[in-house]
């Protein structure tokens, strides 16, 4: 993709609009060639005001939380084909903000969103908003209702399917958003209001405003927004969760990793080594449930190291535009430099380097890292306990289930993790041993359907499945009299 990328402004309340306050456009650098490729209007904190103005006048006085749920779902299911008219200038536009390959853009970054769209939609036509309960003295209606003004933040490495995690269950529960982007990706957030003016999305229930300075910080602590959604850092979690705990503002976190893939001595290396490759370095090793320590039987080891290291050096490195490319640059010259230093602490702590390393050959242009493997890790080294974000991994041996597990959950993540035996019985064991939100067995993966979310400092909430459509609403109980339910027509 050669052309640049095109700004249209802020969305806000139904119209494109030019940001205010005067900061400085941001510019759009692209990770293969490093060259400017775009430019994005700054918004400012008063344009986040206005954002979040729209969004509560929308909530408070429009008729988006006051349709029902199958009238909703129509509006989610137009712009899920609006959306799927658009998948692949939003595949080459991520490529171009981020560098992921092609093949995963064109896949997870665009086309995931629109199947999230219908997901939602799905469950918006056929939810129980209202239920009756018999008690002693009275009955109770037990409502559902939309949580009301969210502010959804979201990060750069998936900023498509991260973005829509929360729009889509949002929209489906009757609330109003305000999306922000990351200043890396800023441009490709702009489909969401070309899809939702498309599909007659009332006005001001979904807004965009781009980064800019003290942005993020407005909406988390603006009076009218009523949840925050985060995705990113855990210590910027961190502190959004203390600004939303002042407030005492609903809030959902989605935070770091440092997952573990738990190789058993009974497991099948033919599918565990490209499985655990695929899990491992997707989107160049940039994806938070990434399993970055991979944990082998210790009659398994050397074999296990051997195969994974020749897989990982087998992966194709290089423009991410080539549809053979396994794993592109990463998202930006910082990004690059704090693996970099990562794989230095790496050797400095004593771990051997099976391959990679930051004397590999890479192309002179772009902000790559070849993929690389530590073995002979102890489980207390920074390499396993931080989050890297990038494509380094590190293989440790255990020699019995038992302290798998022990070492699985000596972190102070708990976002992913997977296990890999050919008994499922055992593996089971294993998953249920293991303290963090997500688990695959032998690589099964059942899709939207299953609850995404952190244990420990990798999180609060869920995204995905019905839960993720959940934590978009407030339960709120009526007491009547006994016998008022019965009587024709009364609670309608």
């Amino acid at each position: 993709m050669t052309d640049m990328l095109q700004d249209n402004g802020l969305f806000i309340d139904g119209e494109w609009t030019a940001a205010t306050g005067g900061a400085p456009a941001l510019t759009v650098v692209s990770p293969l060639t490093e060259q400017n490729i775009g430019e994005v209007q700054s918004a400012s904190a008063g344009d986040a005001d206005r954002a979040v103005q729209a969004a509560r006048t929308a909530f408070d006085e429009g008729p988006w939380p006051q349709m029902s749920g199958p009238e909703r779902a129509a509006v989610l299911r137009r712009m899920a084909a609006a959306y799927r008219d658009r998948a692949e200038s939003v595949a080459q536009t991520v490529t171009a903000e981020m560098g992921s390959p092609i093949t995963l853009s064109r896949t997870i970054h665009s086309v995931r969103p629109s199947e999230m769209l219908d997901f939602y939609a799905d469950i918006a036509e056929s939810y129980g908003f209202e239920q009756v309960r018999a008690g002693r003295n009275g009955d109770a209606i037990v409502r559902s209702e939309p949580v009301g003004v969210v502010a959804a933040i979201v990060p750069w490495n998936y900023p498509q399917t991260g973005a829509m995690l929360k729009v889509a269950p949002a929209l489906a529960s009757g609330s109003t958003v305000v999306l922000k982007p990351s200043k890396d990706t800023p441009v490709d957030a702009q489909v969401f209001g070309e899809v939702a003016a498309e599909a007659g999305l009332p006005a001001g229930v979904l807004n965009i405003v781009s980064s800019g300075p003290g942005v993020g910080d407005a909406l988390v602590r603006h009076d009218g927004v009523d949840k925050v959604s985060f995705t990113g850092s855990t210590e910027v979690g961190a502190g959004i969760a203390s600004a939303c705990g002042l407030a005492i503002r609903r809030v959902s976190l989605e935070l770091g990793g440092k997952s573990a893939a738990i190789v058993l001595a009974d497991a099948d290396l033919d599918r565990a080594v490209p499985g655990i490759i695929a899990s491992s370095y997707a989107n160049t090793g940039q994806t938070c449930t990434a399993q970055t320590r991979v944990l082998v039987a210790r009659s398994r080891y050397r074999e296990f190291v051997d195969a994974f290291g020749a897989a990982a050096a087998a992966l194709p490195l290089g423009d991410p535009f080539d549809a053979a490319t396994r794993l592109g640059p990463l998202v930006s010259a910082r990004q690059r430099e704090t693996v970099r230093g990562y794989i230095d602490v790496g050797r400095g702590e004593g771990a051997r380097l099976v391959t990679g390393g930051n004397d590999a050959a890479v192309p002179d242009t772009g902000w790559f890292v070849a993929p690389t493997v530590f073995s002979d890790v102890d489980p207390g080294m920074r390499v396993a306990q931080e989050e890297i974000f990038g494509p380094v991994i590190v293989v440790i041996p255990f020699d019995d289930d038992a302290e798998a597990i022990r070492i699985a959950n000596d972190s102070q993540y708990g976002l992913s993790g997977a296990a890999w035996s050919e008994d499922l019985d055992r593996a089971l064991r294993v998953a249920r041993g293991v303290r963090t939100g997500q688990y695959l067995i032998n690589g099964a993966s059942a899709g939207l359907i299953a609850p995404i979310g952190g244990f420990k400092k990798s999180g609060i909430g869920r995204e995905f499945g019905v839960e993720g459509f959940q934590a978009y609403l407030e339960i709120k109980s009526i007491s009547v009299p006994s016998g008022y339910l019965s009587v024709a027509g009364a609670g309608a």
